[in-house]
């Protein structure tokens, strides 16, 4: 196994970690811009206020994307284990 061969295994895995953690941290991002504004606006400077809407938003991102992500690993797991004889021999 040549060191192209391990470069390229860890950037995909790295593009993978991305693409799937995506849509996870922009629903956590979005949660915390909205619960910003409505305590700025608001003035309540409460910070386990902004706690529950994350949670429940990024519970939702999970529901709702969680079948897409799956898939995307499995099918680098399938693709990474019927790769292993060629690395290996």
């Amino acid at each position: 196994m040549n060191s192209t061969a391990v470069i390229a295994l860890v950037r995909e895995a790295l593009e993978l970690t991305l693409i799937i953690s995506a849509p996870l941290l922009l629903t956590a991002l979005a949660a915390g811009l909205v619960i910003s504004v409505f305590q700025a606006a608001t003035q309540i400077n409460e910070m386990t206020l902004s706690f529950i809407p994350k949670l429940i938003g990024v519970f939702a991102a999970i529901v709702v994307a969680g079948p897409w992500m799956l898939q995307l690993l499995i099918d680098y797991t399938q693709r990474l284990l019927t790769s292993i004889p060629g690395m290996v021999g």
